[in-house]
């Protein structure tokens, strides 16, 4: 038996048959096994888009190679009767509970929200009559502000080969496709995510993990520089190791934390607003026609280094809708989803500036006052339209500085009101996205039709703790602080990725 790995170029609308011929031609023969390693679409030629996919084959035809192997995470197995609490269940709080109880601790993991199907009434009760859950939203609720998004499975972090591979298996096994495994911008998409929540909820629960929900952690308390408990709504609880888990739209965590002695540093975030489209003209502008057989939806990612705060798209939906997603009463932002199948006639996408707080205030800035200030921009918008509709202008106008008073079909479930953005955010930022969206416009023919709307100012945290790479707070032997709360990851896969972290180096302690 020999192996053999190499990149072939299928058409976009290619089937397993003509796939396997193709193969075959490669290595001169029909008797073999093959796997998919990745999957590319190459739009460079837009005459000419094909997928490029690496292939792996085993077959008695061919001669030599190695046989392929994919390194498994290493989770340390210990004899122990010690309690891990995690707090939040996101992916970075659910893989950290998920892999402790895999090594052998008794983990209890709470979340403040309800189990995701109850999050989704909450969330249509919400677009049906604008009645906000504080604890079950966009926001909060089993599976965390991923859920609701399109399931993005990206990460730009070289370090997590291991972690990666464990997380899509578990998604796997949990009811997401396989194609997650091989595909070079994998999601999962809404819909799905829903699902795999609950199965992976399931087995953790199987496994002997504790799952409580509705359960919000109120405060932290300390011995000697040791966590001893937490308090929560549902009364104290001790336990030996705790991970914080819960992201970086609960503030209030953030103040119990810096309470308790964790000390947080500002770093520089991101600030804009959501750009929708319709889907035909995206998929026209990348690939010169309204449809590509075989492919779901054309996305992009667009970058402007020249102005004085950079600017670039974020969180790319495409065939999705754009949220109203306010985590709290009396502010008002907004974020993009899409489901499997990205069918739904519109394109959104963040468009962001990056901003320093440091730099736009021209002083040093606290955490907390970091903190404030993206809320009181939060409630800008909402004093601004006084509630959830989306403050709004097309973008063509936006670039020549005008309003706009009447608007074509949006995905945004609450109205479009006309607005000034200048009103409403920094000069400076105002003037870098009128820069950039000139220059993607010419970049992407028909991107001036699209409509800017809402407020995007929770891309990533604006302040980050001080903790080891394992997410360990410094001068804390017990006290854990992971995902995008604590400033160290972003998106589903670097969220689960840190958690996991944070259990081994834990389990590592005791083993």
């Amino acid at each position: 038996m020999g192996f053999k790995s190499f990149t072939i170029k299928m058409p976009t609308d290619y089937t397993e048959d003509t796939l396997r011929y193709s193969i075959g031609k490669m290595i001169s023969t029909t008797e073999f096994e093959y796997s998919i390693d990745k999957k590319s679409l190459d739009g460079r030629q837009k005459n000419n888009i094909h997928w490029l996919i690496k292939i792996s084959v085993s077959s008695k035809a061919i001669k030599g190679g190695e046989e392929f192997d994919s390194p498994e995470l290493d989770i340390p197995k210990v004899n122990t009767d010690k309690l891990a609490i995690v707090v939040g269940s996101g992916p970075a709080g659910f893989y950290s509970a998920y892999v402790l109880r895999k090594a052998g601790f008794r983990v209890r993991l709470i979340e403040q929200g309800p189990e995701v199907f109850q999050r989704i009434k909450d969330v249509k009760l919400f677009h049906k009559k604008r009645i906000l859950n504080e604890r079950s939203n966009y926001a909060f609720g089993e599976g965390g502000a991923g859920t609701f998004s399109d399931g993005k499975l990206t990460s730009r972090t070289k370090t997590i080969k291991l972690e990666r591979n464990f997380i899509f298996n578990e998604y796997i096994e949990a009811g997401a496709p396989e194609e997650i495994r091989y595909l070079s911008k994998p999601h999962i998409g809404s819909n799905l995510l829903v699902r795999t929540a609950k199965n992976l909820r399931m087995k953790f629960i199987d496994l002997g993990g504790e799952m409580l929900f509705d359960t919000e952690m109120t405060d932290i308390n300390l011995n000697d520089g040791i966590v001893t408990s937490i308090e929560t709504n549902k009364g104290q609880m001790e336990a030996d190791y705790f991970v914080i888990a819960t992201g970086h739209s609960s503030y209030p965590v953030y103040e119990m934390l810096i309470k308790a002695g964790v000390v947080f540093q500002t770093k520089p975030f991101a600030i804009g607003n959501r750009v929708e489209h319709t889907q035909d003209i995206i998929n026209s502008a990348q690939w010169r026609t309204k449809e590509l057989p075989g492919v779901k939806a054309a996305d992009y990612a667009l970058t402007f280094n020249d102005a004085s705060n950079p600017v670039y798209t974020f969180c790319m939906c495409p065939g999705g809708n754009v949220v109203s997603a306010p985590p709290t009463h009396g502010v008002n932002l907004v974020n993009g989803m899409s489901n499997y199948k990205r069918n739904y006639p519109f394109a959104n996408s963040a468009i962001v500036a990056g901003l320093d707080l440091k730099k736009q205030l021209g002083r040093e800035v606290q955490p907390l006052e970091a903190l404030d200030w993206v809320m009181n921009l939060e409630r800008k918008f909402y004093n601004y339209v006084d509630g959830y509709d989306a403050p709004a202008v097309k973008v063509a106008d936006f670039i020549n500085g005008k309003t706009t008073s009447i608007f074509p079909e949006s995905s945004y479930p609450f109205d479009l009101r006309t607005a000034d953005m200048a009103d409403l955010l920094p000069a400076n930022i105002i003037n870098s996205q009128k820069e950039a969206l000139r220059k993607f416009n010419k970049q992407m023919k028909g991107f001036d039709q699209g409509i800017l709307m809402g407020l995007e100012s929770r891309t990533s945290s604006p302040i980050q703790a001080d903790r080891s790479r394992e997410g360990l707070c410094d001068g804390f032997i017990n006290l854990y602080f992971v995902g995008e709360g604590s400033g160290f990851s972003g998106g589903i896969v670097s969220s689960g990725a840190d958690g996991i972290k944070a259990a081994i180096d834990i389990a590592r302690k005791e083993a």
